[in-house]
């Protein structure tokens, strides 16, 4: 079981990214997907989840109408395109297989500052 997340780098705030997830080692489409983050100071946020088969991603209060998670299961990616991102969401992000606690990859880090 591998996730590699990448698309992080430092942005203005106001601007955009797209974070990928490259999943593989499990059947990805039968599989729940999570963005979390892990804050400057540590803390652990839930962000997004896409379900297997859903076509309706839930999103934390703090990025909704601002994020969009996105699925090929056919590439075995997840997606997570960020706008109007803000300094607070400065942090590593990070896709779960199954929940915001299961296994994970390296994380890639976004870092949002004028």
């Amino acid at each position: 079981v591998q996730l590699v997340e990448s698309g992080g780098g430092l942005v203005q705030p106001g601007g955009s990214l797209r974070l990928s997830c490259v999943a593989s080692g499990f059947d990805f489409a039968s599989t729940t997907i999570v963005w979390h983050r892990q804050t400057p100071e540590k803390e652990f946020d839930w962000v997004s989840t896409l379900r297997a088969g859903d076509d309706s991603p839930r999103y934390a209060t703090a990025v909704e109408g601002r994020f969009t998670m996105s699925r090929d299961n056919a590439k075995n990616t997840a997606y997570l395109q960020m706008t109007r991102l803000q300094p607070e969401d400065t942090a590593m992000y990070f896709c779960s297989k199954d929940s915001m606690w299961g296994r994970h990859g390296q994380g890639t880090q976004v870092t949002v500052s004028p």
